[in-house]
């Protein structure tokens, strides 16, 4: 290779292995590059990684039961992100237990992982192995009490704030609001922003109706059964995921009131194959999972994303066939 690109031996090792403290011209290491593609040179990372002390892996530690189709989204995100800058994803999955987590992280130090991206669905405090921190490791959907690394989460109460405040831009003025999980980490701050939105509004967020669900098709089901029960029905129904509003869309259809002529409906979550597959369509508030695990893994390599302990990541509102103007008071 030396030979072809017309440099000595130990240039090409210094092209390779970018070597700190060596000058090398941009047009020697061109011919270099040229002549490792032109030999079809595939470097042995293992010899650089015991060069450098690294290894340039991620592990991936999913803190849950298994890999669902947010994981998923989150992985990706990281994969690709992991990639542009030379890196591999590890991925291992807990179960959600403390236990496994530590186990699992000291296998992958063992193997000289460096960094870890450690990953929880449903947001919410965690703990996280005293092994992984330290090393470099992001925390994504989930936090520590202490903020003991950084954590990437979505901005739940900006994303309340923002349904709330769509609805109210199509003319709606009397919302039912059906919740999630209420001690939940984002029922809590959806629910914070709903209500500054209305109060944005010049409405008293007393005067609405919230109810408290599980995050589950049923919950939104009964709860919307509870509200025709009550009477007379909002014009807008907010719910705390896309199956709630499935749930609640099913109960509405049941009673022969129509979806978005009678009521409007919005979910959250813009999960996969369901919000937008549905008739009608439905209007959500998206996670952006796929971005959270990008940005997760470009904080482990690149200085400049380095901030505050916790970035929040704006989850944007999708209108679709559920929502439309109010056609009663």
């Amino acid at each position: 290779m030396a030979q072809l690109a017309g440099v000595s031996p130990a240039t090409v090792s210094f092209v390779l292995n970018q070597t700190a403290g060596q000058t090398i011209s941009a047009e020697t290491r061109e011919r270099v590059m040229q002549a490792v593609a032109e030999l079809g040179y595939r470097p042995n990372r293992a010899a650089q990684g015991f060069h450098r002390g690294t290894s340039a892996t991620i592990g991936f530690v999913n803190h849950d039961v298994d890999f669902g189709e947010f994981a998923a989204a989150a992985i990706k995100g990281a994969h690709e992100a992991s990639l542009r800058h030379g890196n591999l994803l590890l991925l291992v999955n807990t179960g959600g237990s403390n236990r496994q987590a530590e186990h699992l992280i000291a296998d992958l130090l063992d193997r000289r992982t460096d960094a870890f991206i450690f990953a929880a669905v449903g947001t919410r405090a965690v703990t996280v192995p005293e092994a992984a921190l330290q090393a470099p490791t992001v925390l994504l959907n989930c936090y520590t009490a202490d903020d003991r690394a950084p954590a990437i989460l979505p901005d739940e109460e900006r994303g309340g704030r923002e349904a709330t405040r769509a609805m109210l831009g199509l003319g709606h003025r009397r919302f039912a609001y059906l919740t999630g999980k209420p001690a939940q980490w984002s029922t809590k701050a959806r629910l914070r922003g709903f209500r500054g939105a209305l109060r944005e509004a010049a409405l008293d967020p007393d005067d609405q109706v919230v109810l408290s669900g599980n995050y589950h098709a049923d919950s939104g089901y009964d709860l919307t059964r509870e509200l025709l029960r009550r009477g007379p029905l909002p014009t807008a129904i907010l719910c705390g995921n896309d199956r709630m509003a499935v749930g609640t869309l099913l109960a509405l259809f049941e009673a022969g009131i129509r979806v978005p002529e009678d009521v409007s409906v919005m979910g959250y979550d813009d999960q996969f194959q369901l919000a937008a597959e549905v008739r009608p369509a439905l209007s959500t508030v998206r996670l952006p999972y796929d971005l959270m695990g990008q940005l997760a893994a470009e904080r482990l390599v690149e200085p400049a994303m380095a901030g505050s302990a916790r970035t929040l990541v704006h989850c944007p509102v999708l209108l679709r066939g559920s929502t439309a103007p109010p056609t009663r008071g």
